[in-house]
């Protein structure tokens, strides 16, 4: 007993000693390590709140030692710059992924950097992105450097160099690498596996994976466009052939069939314009009074969501045009525009003789369109220099008062050549950063209220100097840019046989934060109401998400039908709807025509879905009821197992260009 004992201690000595030497001589990779682990926790600490999940510890763990153990084939004293250089790029992932969460609510990828160039036309709004929490990320590089310089000052790399057996550490070091991977591997399920691959549930990705997997595995997705259409066509074309031999897409027939056959029609896409605003006062004065007598004189779709990714604007054209979602890794008008697209909005009326433009007061190339346009089947692009005079600027392009007015005599001409014509008219003044509104609108958001101890008239700022109240300012400037165009087009006889068509591109991304000031202000002490104030209202994840809304309205001069849909609507039911009402069809649509479903649903690119009754979660696995009333699970299942299909669907279509692969892009309209 007491040999065992003896023999015991001493192993345990020798396991002690073995430590503090590895510890001793191994000071920097330890610390590079604890550093990028520290930070990779914080980011989910702050983002999914998957604090406590051991995975995408062990996850991040394993990546961060497999890689450090590889510096030990360096000589010592060059080591340094190699856990630089990597201590750089993970404080940058997390950095980036947790500045772009608490804006997007959502990872970042690298499909990003495609457009990156659009960043530098809102240079003001990076600057407003940023919290104060964000620079703890950076504490952690500044504890290794501090470490590297105590560390430097003591000789310390001298006398590791002394002592130093390279590739012996190394060995020993990626054994411990991969035993935390093949630990992690093994409580992975075919669940996580599918949605590492798929890579579109990127908050799942990360709550499972952590974020250093993650974001190389979206390295890799993000070159998709040129690896994908090289391999697996077969296995994506049998998908594509058995989900429309299962989702049929008949033409069906109702009271709004063909009731705007060979009108004009003029759609406008009104950028970042969100639902909440219609019928919203400030101070008892409307913000878009404008837009509210169009919603109110015409077919007003008030449960309507963008279903744009990272492409933003151009997805939501994409999908409102063609009723696919936007593609998984990249942008379409940036990564896809080469690809065949033979059943767009443009190219289906084109066979019906129309004519079919857009115009823009922005950049031709801002987002691809002028590249990507002739692929959506547009006969003429009037954008910028090329047809505009640059003469008011607000924010990142042409003013919409300017633009606007300059449009009439576009369309005048249009008008005068072509008996029918589709156009898109895209707005631009109410693009985000917002800051150059102040010179342009007088629409006043503070708050005035009377004194409780004085009884004294006063004002309080409430929204002066915020992100919304810029917003709303600039929303109230649109607005009229709007009043003023409708009533020009009256004026030059544009609105006789023309279906006007407004929609909200996305939802303008503006922080619950601001949300919060703007429901739950007190004027009397200028700050935000305590959660047990009676009157406050919560603005939690799902009331975000829920007021995401944006609208959707289609208007005439005559023929008015006056009437509020309310069945949840998605931007990729547009084409259906509206290919119903002007007598076209496109039998791959992924939306459906509003008039012709007893309940439809919402997919977004993420997952996530909606409908009257429900909004689902995909990453959390868990979903918020819109009317009270519970909903079972079969009913989960179902529109979950749908929204996982849709999105993969949609994806194949794009990176595997099925239309021209599989002849489709040579059938007729069924």
């Amino acid at each position: 007993m007491n040999s065992f004992k003896s023999k015991l201690t001493k192993t345990f000595s020798k396991v002690k000693t073995a430590v503090a030497t590895y510890v001793r001589t191994n000071i920097m990779f330890l610390t590079y390590v604890a550093v990028c682990l520290f930070n990779s926790t914080l980011l989910r600490y702050f983002t999914t709140e998957s604090f406590w999940n051991i995975k995408p510890f062990l996850a991040d763990a394993a990546v961060l030692i497999l890689i450090g153990s590889l510096a030990y084939f360096i000589k010592p004293k060059k080591r340094i710059t190699y856990y630089l250089i990597w201590t750089i790029i993970f404080t940058a992932i997390c950095l980036i992924n947790g500045v772009y969460y608490h804006n997007y609510v959502s990872f970042a990828s690298f499909s990003l950097l495609a457009s990156v160039g659009q960043a530098t036309k809102v240079a003001n709004a990076i600057t407003k992105i940023f919290e104060i929490k964000d620079l703890l990320y950076l504490l952690p590089f500044i504890v290794f450097i501090v470490v590297h310089n105590h560390l430097k000052r003591k000789k310390y790399y001298e006398f590791v160099t002394g002592i130093d057996v390279g590739k012996k550490t190394a060995a020993h070091t990626g054994i411990v690498g991969l035993a935390i991977l093949a630990i992690f591997i093994s409580m992975l399920t075919g669940t996580d596996l599918s949605r590492l691959k798929k890579q579109w549930n990127r908050e799942y990705v990360v709550m499972q994976f952590g974020i250093y997997i993650y974001q190389f595995n979206d390295l890799v997705a993000s070159l998709k466009p040129q690896i994908s259409p090289l391999f697996g066509l077969d296995s994506a074309y049998k998908d594509f052939r058995e989900y429309y031999n299962e989702n049929t897409n008949k033409q069906e027939t109702n009271k709004y069939t063909n009731i705007y056959k060979d009108k004009n029609v003029l759609m406008i896409h009104a950028e970042s314009i969100q639902g909440w605003l219609i019928d919203y006062k400030i101070n008892g004065v409307e913000v878009t009074p404008n837009l509210n007598k169009i919603a109110h004189q015409g077919l007003y779709f008030s449960n309507f969501y963008a279903q744009e990714s990272v492409g933003t604007s151009s997805d939501s054209e994409f999908t409102s045009l063609t009723s696919l979602l936007p593609a998984s890794s990249g942008t379409v008008f940036v990564s896809y525009w080469d690809r065949t697209y033979p059943y767009t909005t443009q190219k289906l009326l084109k066979q019906k003789g129309y004519y079919t433009f857009s115009m823009h007061g922005n950049n031709c190339t801002m987002w691809n369109r002028s590249t990507m346009y002739p692929s959506l089947g547009y006969d003429k692009f009037y954008c910028y220099t090329d047809a505009y005079s640059i003469d008011d600027t607000i924010g990142i392009g042409l003013s919409d008062k300017s633009f606007f007015k300059q449009s009439v005599d576009i369309l005048k001409n249009i008008s005068a050549k072509n008996q029918k014509y589709y156009g898109t008219a895209i707005m631009l003044t109410n693009h985000t950063p917002w800051t150059d509104i102040k010179d342009h609108s007088t629409f006043d958001v503070t708050m005035p209220y009377k004194d409780p101890v004085t009884g004294e008239n006063k004002i309080a700022p409430y929204l002066e100097g915020t992100t919304m109240g810029d917003y709303i300012k600039s929303a109230n400037y649109a607005d009229q840019a709007l009043g003023e165009f409708m009533d020009a087009l009256d004026k030059a006889g544009l609105l006789e046989n023309t279906v006007i068509g407004i929609y909200g591109d996305h939802d303008a991304k503006i922080k619950k934060s601001e949300y919060n000031r703007l429901y739950n202000y007190d004027p009397v002490t200028d700050s935000i109401k305590d959660e047990t104030d009676p009157d406050y209202k919560l603005v939690d994840y799902y009331y975000y998400e829920i007021n995401r809304k944006v609208p959707f309205i289609l208007w005439t001069k005559n023929n008015r039908i006056n009437k509020e849909v309310t069945e949840v609507m998605g931007m990729y039911d547009v084409q259906p709807t509206l290919g119903n009402m002007l007598g076209f069809y496109n039998p791959y649509a992924l939306g459906h025509d509003i008039f012709s479903v007893d309940e439809n649903v919402v997919i977004f690119p993420s997952g996530n879905w909606v409908t009257n009754k429900m909004y689902y979660n995909a990453q959390k696995g868990e979903g918020f009821a819109i009317d009270s009333n519970p909903v079972s699970v079969d009913y989960i299942e179902k529109y979950t197992a749908k929204a996982e299909k849709v999105v993969s669907i949609a994806d194949k279509i794009i990176v595997y260009d099925l239309f021209k692969k599989t002849n489709e892009s040579t059938l007729k309209n069924k």
